[in-house]
């Protein structure tokens, strides 16, 4: 299937639209560089792939050799009739081979027959549809049996369950991660430009392919690309929209000297910095929106919310951890 064709509904993000969104990250296993071009390459295929099939979106994206970054939107639970079903099962099992075509008509007719086997196969989809885990599950599993079928090997490809950062669904704080996320090839010395790194998001909406032009409009709000590509520029390199000298990463002793002489940093500036908590965290929001999940989340939990680090100007923006003793860090290359 053409990735440009993928369905990605234009859905405005708000608190009171339903619609949850997360930055998730999974490792390879012990850390290990094994994602070469092809894998990124195939990797970069089966992201969309399997979120057209689970039917969450996928806002933007990066994989490194040895790690993985995808900003998702889980849609609000709908009812699903079986001519979509069919529909997103042909995305992860196209038609292959003589009468491969008449698969699927078999399958409408036993969908239509609603037997036993017809429920257990309905249910069995339906289980795998609209839910952040299953979607990262699915595609960690079908991406690790594509890598061990080319590289010959066995066993777990990934180092654990994948994290998750539950986002408010406003502009600022989807866009400040979208582009977080996105600036990982610039923080990793692989381009100055993310716009020049084809394995992530920013590349493929400047590219043309129209799902990612989408996520990234919803994150910025805007409508059109032509508007919600310049806000976004803005978002990755400030006053100027383009890349600063030496691929903008920003070293601890620039870092040090800053908050030394009692100053802050710009936002694409501390973007361009290595910061744990966007990965490891629970939420990340506005205080009103963090504490209500506070709230929920303290039943049986252990949890806390805490400020984050004055590098920057961040407004009212806060972040809910676990109490494990994990202090704010920018780490070092």
């Amino acid at each position: 299937m053409n990735l440009g064709s993928m369905r990605q509904p234009r859905i405005k993000v708000s608190p009171e639209s339903g619609q949850a969104v997360y930055h998730c990250m999974s490792r390879v296993v012990a850390g290990e560089h094994l994602l070469d071009d092809q894998a990124k390459e195939v990797l970069r295929i089966m992201i969309r792939k399997v979120a057209a099939f689970c039917g969450v979106s996928v806002l933007t994206y990066t994989v490194l050799s040895n790690h993985l970054h995808v900003q998702v939107q889980v849609p609000r639970k709908e009812p699903i009739g079986d001519e979509e079903l069919l529909q997103r099962y042909a995305i992860l099992h196209p038609a292959k081979g003589p009468g491969a075509a008449g698969h699927l008509v078999k399958l409408g007719k036993l969908l239509k027959q609603n037997s036993a086997q017809a429920i257990q196969f309905r249910t069995g989809l339906l289980a795998l549809m609209g839910d952040l885990s299953q979607y990262m599950k699915l595609l960690k599993q079908r991406f690790c049996i594509w890598f061990n079928k080319h590289h010959s090997r066995y066993g777990t490809l990934w180092a654990e369950r994948f994290k998750s950062v539950l986002l408010e669904p406003i502009g600022w704080v989807l866009s400040a991660v979208a582009a977080y996320i996105d600036l990982n090839c610039v923080r990793a010395g692989l381009a100055k430009d993310p716009k020049d790194y084809r394995f992530c998001g920013y590349a493929e909406a400047v590219a043309g392919l129209e799902p990612a032009r989408c996520g990234l409009s919803i994150v910025i709000g805007r409508e059109a690309w032509e508007e919600a590509q310049g806000a976004y520029r803005q978002r990755l390199f400030g006053t100027g929209a383009g890349p600063r000298e030496h691929g903008a990463v920003i070293t601890m002793e620039d870092f040090e000297r800053v908050l030394g002489a009692g100053g802050k940093l710009s936002m694409p500036e501390v973007l361009r910095c290595r910061l744990r908590f966007l990965s490891d965290g629970a939420v990340l929001g506005g205080q009103a929106f963090v504490q209500a999940q506070l709230a929920r989340y303290r039943q049986g939990r252990h949890a806390t919310v805490g400020l984050l680090p004055e590098i920057a100007d961040w407004g009212d923006l806060v972040i809910m951890h676990k109490l494990r003793g994990a202090a704010w860090e920018l780490r070092k290359k």
